[in-house]
């Protein structure tokens, strides 16, 4: 387990893909929240009609869907039902002791297929698009994992 800290440039490339993608993803709970605030719409339960410092003139039109915050939270999903199999699959892929260049181009080109996802989402790009590049990162997630699972029935 001596590989597992930092200056294993394998296992550093692995915390930086995982760091960033971890912070995507909370970050957009905090983007839904600026959203909401912005918009005054898009609020989800009865109890946020109440009157409060933050919501001092509650209008029952609060709560009904706003498009705006709604994609937020469509790629909020996304990202978590995407992004526990990245994380526990590229920590299983690091295990493996793949060449340093392989694992860069694989986990980061997971982040780079998120980022570009996220971009395309947030802007209203077509279906096809976002779909381009979550197959991009679902075939990272397949190869990482087949290696893996490879490796661990070589062993």
């Amino acid at each position: 387990m001596d590989q597992l800290n930092l200056q294993n440039p394998l296992f550093a490339t692995y915390v930086i893909a995982a760091t960033l993608m971890i912070l995507k993803a909370v970050s957009m709970s905090w983007l839904t929240v600026v959203r909401m605030m912005s918009a005054r719409a898009g609020f989800r339960s009865p109890e946020d009609l109440k009157k409060t410092p933050l919501n001092p003139a509650p209008n029952p039109k609060q709560i009904e869907p706003d498009e705006r915050v709604e994609r937020i939270r469509r790629i909020h999903l996304n990202d978590l039902e995407n992004l526990p199999f990245f994380l526990v699959a590229g920590f299983l892929y690091v295990l493996t002791q793949p060449s340093l260049l392989l694992a860069q181009a694989l986990l980061y080109g997971y982040v780079i297929s998120r980022f570009l996802h996220f971009f395309a989402y947030l802007t209203a790009r077509t279906h096809d698009t976002r779909a381009t590049l979550w197959t991009v990162g679902s075939l990272i997630l397949i190869f990482m994992t087949c290696r893996t699972l490879i490796a661990a029935i070589g062993s």
